[in-house]
């Protein structure tokens, strides 16, 4: 008995070590009614932010059920594609012992003592529909009042010093791990959740910098307590209890922070990736590749408060753009995040901003390709920058080819779009089809060689007093989700270029875009800010 208590103890120690990955164990064992809850229909999942913190009303004050109203009145006034709503609460006290400053403790407390559950109210109110219901749990969240969460105070080891003053929480910390297993299990032993997400995206890091990859195994641990803790809930409840994370846009990219989801998939430790949050272009190859045969689902994401740099609040034609491509490289299921929470009519109603209209269009079209099928589409190339809330790869767009410098004399620049659309099948039925580029800092001079797919393209508009209010050259960027709502600056002179493309050019897939400044012995340089196509249909 002492020497297996002291193998245990040897082993414990092992994974615990720095450095050491998780130890490779079994796949785990999925039931027939898990794998038919993982398979459900899911065209739009619609992850909402209840909690309010400036996205909408707070169940805090005011009428509850206006508050529940606001919440469900895209599922109660139209007609939508909306399979799924995961709601993130994060900014409640909806775990027990959680350590929140004592404000935002006792607002929870007074709703509770009134015998109001919000979180419940939401669940029920999900399910009664006949929608999925899933818990989105913020891995990492920050204290937007200021002040520090007393956990973090009295538990430094489970604290990175990182851009944030109070620190992200470290994963490695087996402190941490037990804390917020405990969290979850609440959550799933109390709530009537179809599944959890433990979402990675808010925010990194979440593990020492520099030693991401080489704790890799920490996470992983992690992730498989938590799958075999809600495979004991659904047991012990007799119905399935699914997981999803929310990770990097590529399985490459996703090492950087030290996420290793070749062995999350080996493991069957997750039946849903939902991936990428503010990036146009996922790899969506890379992930269908690791899922393939494991029964795990593919799900983009796209983030419209933090999008892309200078491409938040956009028309539907550039939704449609985003979603149809992602549709055809074999997604399974979309989601949306940061969008409006209610309806324009409700918000109105209720004295909130709305969002744009292209919110409550989009929940009516991006949900199939049926939908989308020959409809205006505009296809445009990921932004750098922006996005100052993270350390290492997710959702800073890193390696995004914009805004970039074209200067005089150089050889072409070369930039691949992707347009996931049977343009040339369709060529009888284009309207119009043009490339438009963007420039900061052009003269009237200014002349762009450009071509498409080899072919050499002839300039039929001109612009040089376009204006885009997001973008903000030659000052920086402002941090993501600050775009929408800038007044247009009246003094902006931005040089819009557009080129007819043809249709039968168009490949379903990558398409390259060559650009170079043709202005001899100018010496000039320009800011390439957009690379767009624009698709109309007749």
């Amino acid at each position: 008995m002492k020497r297996r208590n002291f193998l245990k103890r040897a082993v414990a120690g092992f994974l615990l070590a720095p450095g050491i990955p998780a130890l490779a164990e079994s796949p785990v064992t999925l039931s027939r009614e898990h794998l038919k809850a993982v398979h459900r229909r899911r065209r739009i999942v619609m992850m909402q932010d209840a909690y309010g913190d400036g996205h909408g009303a707070t169940p805090f004050g005011g009428d509850f059920a206006s508050w529940l109203r606001y919440r469900f009145s895209y599922l109660d006034e139209l007609e939508t594609q909306i399979d799924a709503i995961w709601w993130d609460m994060a900014a409640l006290a909806v775990y027990p012992n959680q350590g929140f400053p004592a404000d935002v403790q006792a607002r929870y407390d007074a709703l509770a003592a009134a015998g109001t559950d919000p979180l419940r109210a939401l669940v029920d109110g999900t399910r009664s529909r006949g929608l999925e219901a899933f818990f989105n749990h913020r891995i990492s969240e920050v204290e937007l009042d200021g002040r520090t969460f007393r956990l973090k105070t009295e538990n430094p080891d489970w604290v990175i010093p990182t851009w944030w003053p109070h620190g992200m929480w470290n994963l490695a910390a087996p402190g941490l791990q037990e804390f917020k297993l405990r969290n979850l299990r609440y959550l799933a032993e109390n709530y009537d959740f179809d599944g959890l997400q433990i979402d990675f995206a808010r925010h990194t890091p979440i593990l020492p910098p520099g030693r991401q990859w080489e704790l890799r195994g920490r996470v992983t641990d992690f992730v498989r307590r938590v799958r075999l803790m809600l495979l004991g809930v659904a047991k012990k409840r007799g119905r399935p209890f699914l997981l999803a994370v929310r990770v990097p846009k590529s399985v490459e990219g996703a090492k950087e922070d030290g996420f290793d989801l070749e062995s999350w998939a080996r493991g069957r430790l997750v039946d849903i990736f939902t991936i990428g949050t503010r990036s146009l272009e996922v790899d969506m190859a890379s992930f269908l590749a690791i899922a393939k045969g494991r029964d795990i689902k593919v799900q983009p994401c796209w983030d419209d408060h933090h999008a892309s740099d200078a491409y938040q609040w956009q028309p539907i034609e550039f939704l449609r753009g985003v979603y149809s491509n992602w549709w055809r490289q074999g997604a399974d299921s979309v989601v949306t995040w940061n969008w409006s929470n209610a309806t324009r009519k409700t918000c109105l109603e209720m004295g909130i901003n709305p969002g744009p209209d292209s919110h409550d269009q989009g929940y009516r079209e991006l949900g199939s390709l049926e939908s989308m099928h020959l409809r205006d589409k505009i296809f445009a190339l990921d932004r750098r920058g922006a996005f100052p809330w993270a350390e290492g790869f997710f959702s800073r767009n890193a390696d995004a080819r914009l805004p970039l410098r074209l200067k005089e004399g150089r050889q072409p620049v070369r930039l691949d779009l992707r347009i996931e659309e049977p343009v040339a099948a369709a060529a009888d039925r284009v309207d119009s089809l043009k490339l438009r580029i963007v420039l900061f800092g052009a003269g009237p001079e200014t002349m762009v060689r450009a071509r498409f797919n080899g072919g050499e393209l002839t300039a039929v508009l001109r612009d040089s007093d376009w204006k885009d209010h997001q973008i903000f050259s030659p000052r920086p960027q402002p941090n993501s989700g600050k775009g929408a709502r800038q007044r247009v600056d009246p003094d902006q002179r931005l040089l819009r270029i557009e080129y007819g493309l043809d249709p039968g050019r168009c490949r379903v897939g990558l398409n390259t875009t060559e650009l170079a400044l043709s202005n001899e012995g100018a010496g000039e340089e320009v800011n390439l800010e957009k690379v767009e196509v624009h698709l109309n249909y007749s």
